[in-house]
C-alpha cells in the first residue's frame, strides 16, 4: 500500500523516458530502473500483485526520485551509470565477476604478455576472451616459451637469465631491430588466431633433428611444446567459416526467475558459459538489456552481436557501437535458439534449489527481525585470526537480505597482538570511525563472535563514537558450534537447531571465519616464502627460481662451486651467494 507521500509524487510523474531511484526509510537507494514512460512504469510497482522479489522491494520503498531523459538511449546509459555508482541491493549486478580474461600484448619497444580482465589500456593489443583464467595463463606461458618476449615486469639495467637462455631479446640493454620485433608480433597474432601450422612444422623439424643427434633432452622439450600447442588450440571447434568475432545472447524467464546465457565466438571458436540465474524485479527484457550494457563495460565489443528476434533493440542498438543481428532463419537463428535452450535447461535445473534457498533466507531474516522487533536487512560480522599473536588480522563480512555482499567485505592487518578483545576493538573503531567520516550507511545489525564480554567491548567502542546500532553476540557451545544469540542487554535468544535462522547464522560464522583465515594464511605464506637469497644484492625472482630449480635445497647449494654458479651468475653475485648461504647455515647449527 503506497503512502500518501508516494501517491502525491506518482500523480506528478511525466509520460517521458528516464530513470527512477527507489529509496528505503534510511534514504539508501535500493533499486534503479529505467522507463520509456516514467509515470506508467513507476505507478505499476504500487498496484496489482507481483512476484516474491518485487513484493519484497515494494515493501521497503519509502520514497523515490526520477530523472527525465530525452530518449530511451540516454535512459539506458544513465541506468547503467547509476547502478554502477550506487550498487543497489535489488538490482541484478553483473559487473563484478562476469568479465572474461584476455591476453594483453603491450605495443612498446619491449613487448610483454599478461593476463588481464581490464581492457581499458588503448596502448595495448588484446586477444581473447578465454573461457577461463587457466586457459589464458596456459596460453601466456606457452607463448613466453615460444617467443623472446619481455619477461620482467620492469626493465632492469642489464640483461638477465632469460636473455642467456634465448627467451628474451635483451630489451633492457640491446638495440632491437624493428623488423625482428614486428615479425615476432605477427607470428604471435597468427598463433592466437589459430594459425599454428608453421610453428608446429618448425618444432617437429627441431625435435627430429635433436633426436637424430641423440640429444633426447632437447627432443623431449620440443615434443612437450608441440603437445602444449595442441592442447591450447584444440579446446574449441570452428562454427563459422568467416571467422568473425560474435557474441550470442539469449534468456529464458519462468517462475519469477531469469536465466541469461551467452556463447562467445572468437575467430570461429566457440566458448560456452552460463552467466546468471537470478530472481526478477523488472520485466525480463529490461533486465536482459541491462545485463548486456553492463557486460560490455568490461568486455570487448565483437564484430557482431546475435540477439533473439522478438527483442526490442531500439535503445541498445544506439548504445553499442557494433552490428546487432536478430536472425529469423539459418545457422545464426539456430545458434540463438541453442543458447536460449541452454538458458532454459539451466533454469529448470536450478529452480528448486533457488526457490528453497530464497525461502530459507527470507524466513531467517524474518525470524531475526521478529527477535529484535525491527526490520533487519544488512548484517555484518567480525572474526579475528592469528597464531600465538603472530600475523594478527581480522575480516568483516556483510550480508544483505540473507545474501553475502562481497563488495562490502573488508580485511584488516592489525597492530601487535595483545588480546582477541583488543583486536576486535581496534577493528570496530577503525571501521566505524571511517563510516562516520565518509558518511556511509550503518548496518542494521552487528554480530560479534562471543558472549557478554565481547558485547561490552563492542558497546564501549560504539558508544565512544556515538553510534547506536543493534548489537548481538554469537554464542557457541562446548563443541564450538553456533548455540544462541545474546542481545546487547545480555538477554539470550535461543535458536532452534532445525530452523532457517540457525543455518543462516552458521553460514555467516563459517563465511567470516573463511574470509579471515584465508587472509591470515596469505600473510603467513608470504613471510614463510621469504628466501635467504632475498638478502643478496643482484638476486631477483628469475635468478632465485633458477638457483632453487638447480639445487633444490640449501644443503645442495652449499656444495656448489664458484665455477658452477658463475655459469649463470656474475662473479660478485656468485661469491655473495656462497658466502651468505654458508654463514646462515652455520648460524643455524
Amino acid at each position: 500500500m503506497a503512502s500518501d507521500k508516494i501517491k502525491q509524487k506518482l500523480e506528478l510523474l511525466p509520460l517521458k523516458p528516464g530513470c527512477y531511484l527507489m529509496k528505503n526509510k534510511e534514504g539508501e537507494i535500493i533499486y534503479v530502473g529505467k522507463a520509456i514512460k516514467l509515470k506508467n512504469r513507476v505507478h505499476s510497482y504500487f498496484v496489482g500483485s507481483h512476484n516474491y522479489k518485487t513484493t519484497k522491494l515494494v515493501s521497503q520503498i519509502d520514497d523515490f526520485e526520477t530523472i527525465v531523459t530525452s530518449s530511451e538511449k540516454e535512459a539506458l546509459l544513465l541506468e547503467f551509470n547509476l547502478i554502477k555508482q550506487y550498487r543497489p541491493r535489488f538490482n541484478i549486478m553483473f559487473m563484478d565477476d562476469k568479465s572474461y580474461p584476455y591476453l594483453k600484448l603491450t605495443k612498446d619497444h619491449a613487448p610483454a604478455l599478461s593476463v588481464v580482465r581490464n581492457i581499458k589500456d588503448k596502448k595495448a593489443e588484446y586477444f581473447g576472451p578465454f573461457p577461463d583464467s587457466s586457459a589464458a595463463y596456459q596460453t601466456k606461458d606457452l607463448l613466453n616459451r615460444l617467443f623472446p618476449l619481455r619477461k620482467c615486469q620492469h626493465l632492469p639495467k642489464k640483461v638477465c637469465l632469460y636473455y642467456h637462455i634465448h627467451e628474451c631479446l635483451g630489451y633492457c640493454e640491446k638495440k632491437i631491430d624493428e623488423d625482428v620485433r614486428e615479425d615476432m608480433i605477427k607470428k604471435i597474432r597468427r598463433f592466437l588466431k589459430g594459425d599454428t601450422a608453421d610453428i608446429l612444422h618448425q618444432l617437429t623439424g627441431e625435435m627430429n633433428e635433436a633426436s637424430e643427434a641423440l640429444n633426447f633432452e632437447k627432443a623431449k622439450e620440443k615434443h612437450d611444446l608441440i603437445e602444449a600447442i595442441k592442447h591450447v588450440t584444440q579446446q574449441q571447434k570452428v562454427q563459422f567459416k568467416d571467422r568473425k568475432n560474435r557474441d550470442v545472447f539469449a534468456y529464458y524467464e519462468e517462475y519469477g526467475y531469469i536465466s541469461i546465457q551467452n556463447f562467445i565466438l572468437h575467430d570461429g571458436k566457440i566458448l560456452n558459459r552460463s552467466l546468471s540465474v537470478q530472481s526478477l524485479v523488472e520485466d525480463a527484457q529490461t533486465t536482459f538489456m541491462s545485463f548486456i550494457v553492463q557486460y560490455y563495460e568490461k568486455n570487448i565489443l565483437p564484430d557482431e552481436i546475435l540477439l533473439p528476434y522478438e527483442l526490442n533493440i531500439e535503445g541498445i542498438e544506439e548504445v553499442l557501437d557494433t552490428k546487432i543481428v536478430q536472425p529469423k532463419q539459418g545457422n545464426k537463428k539456430q545458434l540463438v535458439d541453442m543458447v536460449k535452450e541452454n538458458a532454459k535447461k539451466t533454469l529448470h535445473e536450478q529452480i528448486e534449489t533457488l526457490q528453497r534457498d530464497e525461502n530459507r533466507k527470507s524466513q531467517a531474516m524474518k525470524e531475526l527481525s521478529d527477535f529484535f522487533n525491527t526490520e533487519i536487512h544488512t548484517i555484518e560480522m567480525i572474526d579475528n585470526s592469528h597464531i600465538s599473536g603472530a600475523f594478527n588480522c581480522s575480516g568483516v563480512v556483510v550480508f544483505k537480505d540473507g545474501e553475502p555482499s562481497k563488495a562490502d567485505y573488508r580485511l584488516y592487518r592489525l597492530d601487535e597482538y595483545r588480546s582477541d578483545m583488543d583486536s576486535m576493538k581496534e577493528v570496530l573503531y577503525r571501521r566505524y570511525y571511517r563510516k562516520l567520516m565518509e558518511k556511509q550507511p550503518m548496518s542494521d545489525l552487528l554480530i560479534v563472535d562471543g558472549g557478554w564480554q565481547q558485547i561490552e567491548a563492542a558497546k564501549e567502542v560504539l558508544d565512544s563514537l556515538g553510534i547506536d546500532i543493534l548489537l548481538a553476540g554469537l554464542v557457541k557451545d562446548d563443541k564450538h558450534r553456533t548455540s544462541s544469540l545474546l542481545d546487547k542487554n545480555g538477554e539470550v535468544i535461543e535458536v532452534k537447531k532445525d530452523c532457517p535462522l540457525f543455518f543462516f547464522l552458521t553460514n555467516l560464522q563459517d563465511e567470516v571465519h573463511r574470509y579471515a583465515i584465508t587472509y591470515h594464511r596469505k600473510l603467513r605464506s608470504k613471510a614463510m616464502n621469504k628466501s635467504i637469497l632475498d638478502d643478496i644484492e643482484g638476486i631477483g625472482e628469475v635468478r632465485k627460481k633458477q638457483i632453487w630449480k638447480k639445487y633444490k635445497t640449501i644443503k645442495n647449494l652449499r656444495q656448489a662451486t664458484l665455477e658452477e654458479l658463475k655459469e649463470f651468475l656474475p662473479t660478485s653475485v656468485a661469491e655473495n651467494v656462497l658466502e651468505l648461504v654458508g654463514q646462515k647455515t652455520l648460524d643455524n647449527h
